[in-house]
């Protein structure tokens, strides 16, 4: 009878073999520490090879640096979010503290400027909201006529509230008491509606880019939200 011939190691051990045993055994290394040491692995970064506790020390500290430039991502938005919030709430209180539709568009484009650095802001009303003042009204306000609404209607293309560029022309007949930028600039528009439609809100800049198509018009849908209550309520106390 002839003697069986062992295996070749280099046939029945390989490498995803070691993975598998070792995954299965995380105790092999406990007594082992001198293997550790000797082990070589890639350099993350660069040629050639670090010991394996050194690669491990790299891993922690990219992985550390990776949780701290989060943390700071999330201090960052959430000191944005308090700042956004406490000045919209200054803006609300003093909205709700004018007398007058008037006093309402004035405040509406003083704490605008003051507080989010909006250049231009337009409010459009529908004659409903004006027809019992006694005066016309006055910058920001203005009454809506057919030529402003078909114009307004046609930029927010069937939306409630949309960013946009907006030409000078369309500039010199919606922002009529601001002096209409070079060439074009940009708007935050939103329908005034309270089961009916009462006008349109504008915010307007001179920078094409501070009102860019991709920004999220929730603020500025709230707003009007706001001040068409605002306007209601005036209206009708009158």
């Amino acid at each position: 009878m002839t003697q069986a011939q062992a295996p070749d190691p280099r046939q029945t051990l390989s490498p995803e073999a070691v993975a598998r045993w070792l995954a299965r055994h995380p105790d092999f290394f406990v007594g082992r520490e001198g293997l550790l040491q000797q082990l070589k692995v890639p350099h993350p970064e660069t040629q050639g090879a670090i010991s394996l506790l050194e690669r491990l020390v790299h891993d922690l500290r990219e992985r550390a640096e990776g949780a701290e430039w989060r943390l700071e991502q999330l201090l960052e938005s959430a000191r944005h979010n308090e700042s956004q919030y406490r000045r919209t709430r200054e803006l609300i209180l003093a909205l709700l503290e004018a007398e007058s539709s008037d006093a309402l568009g004035q405040a509406l484009a003083t704490q605008l400027s003051e507080r989010f650095r909006t250049q231009s802001v337009a409010l459009w009303c529908a004659p409903s909201l004006t027809d019992c003042e006694p005066q016309p009204p006055q910058p920001p306000r203005f009454i809506l006529d057919d030529a402003a609404g078909i114009r307004l209607a046609a930029l927010l293309d069937g939306r409630a509230s949309r960013c946009r560029r907006l030409s000078r022309k369309d500039w010199q007949l919606l922002l009529p008491h601001i002096e209409p930028p070079a060439q074009a600039g940009s708007c935050a528009l939103t329908r005034l509606t309270l089961g009916e439609p009462f006008g349109y809100l504008i915010l307007a800049s001179h920078d094409t880019e501070h009102f860019r198509a991709s920004l999220d018009t929730l603020f500025t849908e709230y707003l009007g939200d706001v001040v068409v209550r605002l306007l209601v309520r005036l209206t009708q106390g009158q």
